[in-house]
């Protein structure tokens, strides 16, 4: 019976110091969760567009004569200026072509100065009437008909002399010169179809194209009728920005040229024209871009990172940490994108705390240690 108790007694102790042995553990601290907080700010939207680039003169190069090329005088792809010297064609036949007209100029002169000379004798001489009436005529009419055939001589060697001016082709503006389209020894020139020997491309403002619907024309329309009215007649003042192919902006807005007149109606687009300053020479012709311009401005809209937005079958939702450090879910309608962030139309008001990081170790209801979200901003905020 003493055994009996003994060992009762030490089994109650035992079993006390377990039950104080696991009062004592010590809790898990609750995890440790970074948050954004929502603040109301103006927020621009913009509509973009995919361009096209083109110089704003784009001149093509041809041989308005035909003959075999005897020279190049450039380097490919180099600045070149106005009346610099591109291309050299055989000359000899046009030049063969000048002498004879001269000659022919010389033969009429000639005949020019006999009949002038046949005229002068009569004249006095039918004064008298040592010589008829008819005489004269046909002296006075000999000397007119010199006179027009020296005129058409004068004429058939100014034409003679610009076909060799044709032989040297010279560079119409101050550009950039492409890749020749011909070498020497081609034969150029030949109708119907001359060839295209090159293009210089004027590049220190570039032209770019692109299309819009017709209800992005009417948004952008309102907004600046709305925001703008006295600008509303000279819509080159809006300012256009430009996105490289590397998502980089271009560092120099630009205007706009002009929307054409009609709405294609098999498309149901506009033909838009807008131009940009190039004096660093980055753009050149034909390169893709996009063009964007602000149509309207979303005031105190609520905007937070695109990793804090959970989709599921359509509907969006994020973590919300309430005053109490306390997980909430939390429905929300989304709008525009603008960068990485998304634009939150409702769910949300300004100061409150959304999870940025760790969505999967959170639950609703549990307990977290809200921390600031140290955001760097993307490549996409910065435009």
């Amino acid at each position: 019976m003493k055994f009996s108790t003994i060992f009762l007694t030490t089994g109650l102790c035992l079993l006390m110091f377990a039950c104080g042995e696991q009062k004592e553990a010590p809790k898990a601290p609750p995890p440790e969760i970074s948050v954004v907080e929502t603040k109301a700010e103006d927020v621009p939207l913009f509509l973009e567009f995919v361009g096209v680039t083109s110089g704003v003169k784009d001149i093509t190069i041809r041989a308005r004569v035909e003959g075999f090329l005897e020279g190049l005088h450039f380097q490919e792809g180099s600045i070149v200026k106005k009346d610099d010297l591109l291309y050299t064609l055989e000359s000899q036949p046009f030049e063969e072509k000048v002498a004879t007209r001269m000659s022919s100029v010389a033969e009429v002169k000639t005949n020019l100065a006999k009949n002038k000379g046949e005229l002068d004798r009569y004249e006095p001489l039918a004064k008298i009437n040592a010589v008829s009436k008819s005489d004269l005529d046909a002296a006075q009419a000999a000397y007119d008909a010199s006179l027009s055939s020296l005129e058409a001589a004068n004429a058939n060697l100014r034409a003679a002399k610009i076909e060799l001016s044709y032989t040297k082709i010279h560079s119409p503006i101050d550009g950039i010169i492409g890749k020749t389209q011909a070498k020497v020894g081609d034969f150029v020139g030949k109708d119907p179809s001359p060839v295209i020997l090159n293009t210089v491309s004027q590049v220190d403002t570039i032209l770019v194209t692109f299309h819009i619907t017709e209800t992005q024309y009417l948004e952008f329309t309102r907004y600046k009728a709305k925001n703008d009215p006295v600008e509303q007649a000279d819509d080159g003042d809006a300012k256009f920005e430009l996105i490289l192919v590397d998502d980089s902006l271009y560092g120099h807005k630009g205007r706009l040229d002009f929307v054409d007149r009609e709405v294609d109606t098999t498309t149901g687009a506009m033909l838009v024209q807008a131009s940009f300053p190039n004096p660093e020479k980055l753009l050149r012709p034909g390169q893709f871009t996009k063009v964007r311009i602000q149509v309207r401005v979303v005031k105190d809209a609520i905007m937070i990172p695109q990793r804090c937005v959970m989709e599921i079958q359509g509907l969006h939702s994020v973590f919300v940490v309430d005053s109490n450090n306390t997980i909430q879910t939390r429905d929300v309608q989304v709008g525009n994108k603008v960068g990485s962030s998304w634009m939150i139309t409702e769910g949300l008001k300004p100061g409150e705390k959304v999870v940025y990081e760790g969505l999967q170790r959170v639950k609703d209801g549990a307990i977290v240690k809200a921390t600031a979200a140290q955001i760097e901003p993307t490549e996409q905020d910065k435009k």
